[in-house]
């Protein structure tokens, strides 16, 4: 972020996240920088009204942890990243499938005990089979590519057709759950998009399907999900988002009293692979962010 910036303007930095109590590091500036497990909700956003606060720039592409409408009320600007390095979280999108399908984890645990066995390791050819891409925005597109330089057959869904996409067979929600083996959610959270995956979803989707969600956790209900990984209607989970994140992702909780009995249950299956909201975290990703929210300060200042 000082790269970027170049002494441009006057930035304040604090490992706190933003809350109501730690709004206090903001005082006597105009603008604060935030992330998706900082908390933007309305009190927290009245009181940086009341601090003069005109600007809030979140370093990640989705909003939804902002209360824009209390923001509007309090006429502070909010500003977002348009788009940064989508191959970042494509490729890890890739690379939870791929760990899953392989169980490259499980190998890696038996190894270090010095167990060599083979059994239950038994995995799959990605070639020949199809991946359902939910969202064809940056990210969408970015896998593209990079499954179908697995042999993979592409079908998408964009809730805004994308007719200019070559390789891929644009469908319905209900065809592209029917016919894929595996599913890669690249869509925002909003009320459209809330638990999408639910039961009624997945019982539409064939037995032993792979689910892989890098965008936002609350777009799977995950009690159902937890329920069809049960009963093998999922086959495989890959996730780097969670629906209940907040307050527990970003930070090391080994120590401490923080449980959740619900990921905690579904990080014991072990054909489950849980990542910590990392699919953006590449050197080139972050270049991208900071000089993209130093862009925002930028233009505000103009």
């Amino acid at each position: 972020m000082l790269k970027a910036n170049n002494n441009r303007h006057d930035l304040i930095f604090t490992t706190q996240a933003l809350t109501t109590e730690t709004t206090s590091y903001a005082t006597g500036t105009e603008a604060v920088v935030v992330f998706t497990n900082d908390d933007v909700t309305a009190p927290v956003i009245d009181k940086l009204a009341t601090m003069g606060i005109k600007y809030i720039a979140t370093r990640s592409v989705g909003i939804d942890h902002i209360d824009r409408l209390a923001a509007e009320k309090c006429g502070i600007k909010i500003a977002n990243i348009p788009a940064y390095s989508p191959q970042a979280i494509a490729e890890h999108s890739v690379a939870l499938a791929l760990a899953l399908s392989r169980h490259l984890v499980q190998a890696s645990h038996q190894c270090v005990q010095f167990n060599f066995s083979l059994n239950k390791l038994t995995g799959f050819n990605f070639y020949g089979k199809t991946v359902g891409l939910i969202g064809l925005g940056h990210v969408g597109k970015a896998a593209i590519p990079i499954f179908k330089g697995l042999g993979c057959k592409i079908l998408g869904y964009d809730i805004v057709p994308q007719q200019n996409i070559h390789d891929i067979n644009e469908v319905d929600l209900d065809t592209l759950y029917k016919t894929s083996d595996i599913i890669s959610l690249h869509i925002p959270l909003n009320e459209q998009t809330k638990h999408l995956i639910n039961h009624a979803s997945i019982e539409k989707m064939k037995t032993g399907v792979m689910i892989l969600n890098t965008a936002r956790g609350g777009i799977l209900k995950t009690t159902d999900v937890l329920e069809a990984l049960k009963n093998g209607k999922i086959g495989y989970l890959g996730i780097d988002v969670y629906e209940n994140e907040k307050g527990l992702f970003f930070e090391d909780h080994e120590d401490d009293q923080v449980t959740d009995p619900l990921l905690s249950e579904l990080m014991k299956m072990p054909n489950v692979l849980v990542t910590p909201h990392q699919a953006f975290l590449t050197n080139e990703a972050l270049e991208e962010i900071a000089l993209e929210t130093i862009k925002a300060l930028d233009d505000w200042e103009k």
